[in-house]
C-alpha cells in the first residue's frame, strides 16, 4: 500500500467514530448524516470546533502518523463544544469515541468556542493538559515519524563519526508498529539509571506490521536497525560483546550461571534491541563475495563510498607521527607497534596516498587478509571448518529474498539456522545428518522475509553482517537524514563542520 493512498484512508476511517456523533452534528445546526460522509465530515468536524480555517490544522491531518493524532484531537475538541472538560471525558472522547458520544447525546448543548467562555482552568489542570499533549505527541512523531539517535562506535568513520547525533526518518522506508506498546516513554530498553530493569512489558506483544514509506530501500543507503545477535544480552556487556560469542567460548552453563563475570542473561524483542547503524551493501537475492578487501555484488565490484577505512601499516623514520599530522587527515584510529617506527592506522585510500608524500614515511601498506587466515567462530556463521572466511576474504553468500527456496543439509544448514529458528520462529532440529523443521523432514527451506547485508565503512573496525549475519525486515528502523549535532569526544567541542549534514 503506498502513502499516498495511507494518507487517504486514514481520514476515511475515522467515518466510523466520527458516525457516532450525529447528534453533535445536529445540535450544532449541521445535518446528521454529514457524519458519515467521508472526508467531508473531516471538514464539519472542524467547522464545528471552529478550527476550519486554521491552515496548520489542515497541514497535520494530512501530514503522515501525525494526523492521526490530530483526528483523536479533533473529537476531544468536539466534546469541548458541548460542555465536555473533565480529564475523563477528554480521554473518553479520545479513545472510546463511538461509546462516548451516543452516551452524551441526549444532554448535549452546543457551545460555539468562537463566541462562548470556557470556563478557565486551574493552574495544576493546564499544566497537566500540557504535558499530556507534548508527551503524547512527541511519543507518536518518535514512534511513527523521526527519531533522534547518537553514533556511539566508529564502525562508519568518517562518513558518520562517533559523537555524531542523526535525525533518522522512519516515514522513508514505513514505520514499524511497535512490538512492545507499552513501555515507559522516551527510553530504549532499560530504565533510567538502571542497565538491568525493562523499560517495557511483554505481556502484550504486537506481531510485526510496517506501514507504508515514501521510499524503498536502496543499495549502498546508510541505514539504522535493530541489532540482530541483540534478541539475547548479558547485562554486563550489553551488545559491546556478543552473547553468543560469549557462549561459543565458554558454554553456556557458566554464562547462565557465572553472574559474577557476565551478570544476568537478558531477552530483547525486535523493537527493544540495540540500534545500529551501517550501510546497505547486499539486498534480498544477492550473491556477495569478498575478494581481498573488496566487496562484490553479483559478480560486479561494489560502490566504496569516498571515506572508506581499511587498515594500514605505515612505517616511519623518525619514530613517530605528530599530532599535527594526524589532525591534519583527521586520524583518530591506531596504534604504534613494538617497532616505534611501525604504526598501525585505519584510515581512507586518499589519506594514504597523502602520507606516503610526507619525507619522514618510508611506507604506506594495506593490509589484508589471505584466505584462511584469521578465521574464527566469531564470524559468520561460525562455522570455519565449514567456511573458513575472514573480513577480507568472505562467501560467496546467497541473501534470502521473500518467497525464495534453498536446499538445506548439514553443511548449508549453518548459513539459514538462525533465520529458520530465531528470526522466523520455527521449531529447527537436527538428528544424525537429517534436518526437521516443526517436526517434519526438510530438505529445502522458503524465507517469510527480505534480508540484507550491511557493512561498516571502517572495514576493519566494524562489527557488522561478517560477524552476525542477515538483517531481517523486521529489523530495519529507518533512514539517516540530518547530523544536527557533532560533539569531537575526544577533545572537545564541536565539529561545525558537519552539523546539518546529509548523510551519504
Amino acid at each position: 500500500m503506498s502513502l499516498i493512498l495511507f494518507i487517504l484512508i486514514v481520514p476515511a476511517l475515522f467515518t466510523i467514530p466520527i458516525a457516532f456523533c450525529w447528534k453533535q452534528f445536529e445540535a450544532a445546526g449541521q445535518k446528521g448524516w454529514y457524519s458519515l460522509i467521508p472526508y467531508y465530515n473531516i471538514y464539519i468536524t472542524l467547522k464545528i470546533i471552529g478550527k476550519h480555517k486554521k491552515f496548520w490544522w489542515w497541514f497535520f491531518i494530512v501530514f503522515p502518523y501525525i494526523n492521526i493524532f490530530m483526528l483523536l484531537l479533533m473529537l476531544v475538541e468536539l466534546g469541548k463544544c458541548f460542555g465536555r472538560f473533565k480529564i475523563w471525558e477528554e480521554g473518553m472522547a479520545a479513545l472510546l469515541p463511538f461509546i462516548f458520544f451516543p452516551i452524551i447525546a441526549k444532554d448535549d448543548k452546543y457551545q460555539d468556542p468562537l463566541t462562548t467562555t470556557r470556563p478557565k482552568k486551574s493552574t495544576a489542570r493546564e499544566w497537566f493538559d500540557a504535558i499530556v499533549f507534548a508527551v503524547v505527541a512527541a511519543l507518536i512523531i518518535r514512534t511513527y515519524v523521526f527519531e533522534a539517535f547518537t553514533i556511539p562506535t566508529s564502525s562508519m568513520e568518517k562518513s558518520l563519526c562517533v559523537g555524531d547525533y542523526l535525525i533518522v526518518s522512519k516515514i522513508h522506508y514505513g514505520p514499524k508498529r511497535p512490538n512492545t506498546p507499552l513501555s515507559f516513554p522516551f527510553v530504549h530498553n532499560t530504565l533510567p539509571g538502571s542497565k538491568t530493569a525493562k523499560s517495557y512489558v511483554e505481556w502484550i506483544k504486537l506481531p510485526y506490521h510496517r506501514y507504508p514509506g515514501v521510499s524503498t530501500m536502496k543499495r549502498y543507503d546508510p541505514i539504522v536497525f535493530n541489532y540482530p545477535a541483540g534478541d539475547t544480552v548479558c547485562d554486563i556487556f550489553q551488545s559491546s560483546i556478543s552473547y553468543y560469542d560469549l557462549v561459543r567460548e565458554y558454554g553456556r552453563q557458566r554464562v547462565w550461571n557465572d553472574h559474577q563475570n557476565f551478570g544476568k542473561v537478558i531477552s530483547h524483542p525486535v523493537d527493544k534491541r540495540e540500534n545500529y547503524v551501517k550501510r546497505l551493501i547486499g539486498m534480498p537475492g544477492d550473491s556477495l563475495k569478498i575478494v581481498d578487501g573488496v566487496v562484490f555484488i553479483n559478480g560486479e565490484k561494489a560502490f566504496e563510498p569516498e571515506n572508506m577505512q581499511h587498515n594500514y601499516t605505515v612505517v616511519t623514520t623518525n619514530g613517530g607521527i605528530n599530532k599535527q599530522t594526524l589532525d591534519k587527515y583527521n586520524i583518530t584510529e591506531g596504534y604504534r607497534t613494538a617497532d616505534p617506527n611501525t604504526f598501525i592506522l585505519n584510515i581512507s585510500a586518499t589519506v594514504a596516498n597523502e602520507l606516503i608524500k610526507l619525507p619522514y614515511i618510508t611506507s604506506v601498506m594495506r593490509n589484508v587478509q589471505a584466505p584462511g587466515e584469521g578465521t574464527s567462530t566469531s564470524l559468520f556463521p561460525n562455522r570455519p571448518d565449514l567456511y573458513p572466511w575472514n573480513v577480507d576474504n568472505f562467501g560467496p553468500l546467497y541473501i534470502p529474498k521473500k518467497g525464495e527456496t534453498v536446499k538445506l543439509d548439514v553443511n548449508t544448514l549453518p548459513l539459514y539456522e538462525r533465520i529458520i529458528h530465531a528470526y522466523e520462529l520455527h521449531d529447527l532440529k537436527v538428528q544424525g545428518n537429517q534436518i526437521y523443521i516443526d517436526g517434519q523432514p526438510a530438505n529445502s527451506y522458503t524465507f517469510e522475509m527480505d534480508y540484507y547485508w550491511m557493512m561498516g565503512d571502517n572495514r576493519h573496525n566494524s562489527a557488522d553482517s561478517r560477524y552476525w549475519g542477515f538483517v531481517p525486515e523486521n529489523h530495519i528502523v529507518g533512514k539517516p537524514v540530518l547530523v544536527w549535532l557533532s560533539l569531537d569526544k575526544e577533545n572537545g567541542g564541536i565539529r561545525w563542520k558537519r552539523m546539518f549534514r546529509i548523510p551519504k
